[in-house]
């Protein structure tokens, strides 16, 4: 009986073990499906074309502006700048009517 209650911690540390090594792999196979991890293909699909759901996806319009990251940091900043002068008029106003 003392053996079998030593092994019980060891068994429950593989199984443990065991489930995260289940959940990395799933999460590894989501990730390179979502093109987040490396080696992943860029236009992946499903055997049958279609999404999640049975849903085929919207067709790529070629013509349509893209996003990038470098434009909208700028228009980020852009908006940044905007809101800053904006506090600063309502901190002038705010001033004039203190007088």
């Amino acid at each position: 009986m003392r053996p079998l209650r030593r092994q019980r911690g060891w068994i429950g540390l593989i199984g443990l073990l065991l489930a995260l090594l289940i959940v990395a792999v799933l999460a590894q196979k989501v990730l390179k499906t979502y093109g987040l991890l490396a080696g992943a293909e860029p236009g992946a699909k499903s055997a049958d074309g279609r999404g999640p759901g049975g849903i085929s996806s919207a067709p790529v319009d070629p013509t349509g502006v893209q996003a990038t990251p470098a434009a909208a940091l700028e228009r980020a900043r852009g908006l940044e700048s905007s809101v800053q002068q904006q506090a600063n008029d309502l901190d002038k106003r705010i001033d004039e009517t203190s007088k």
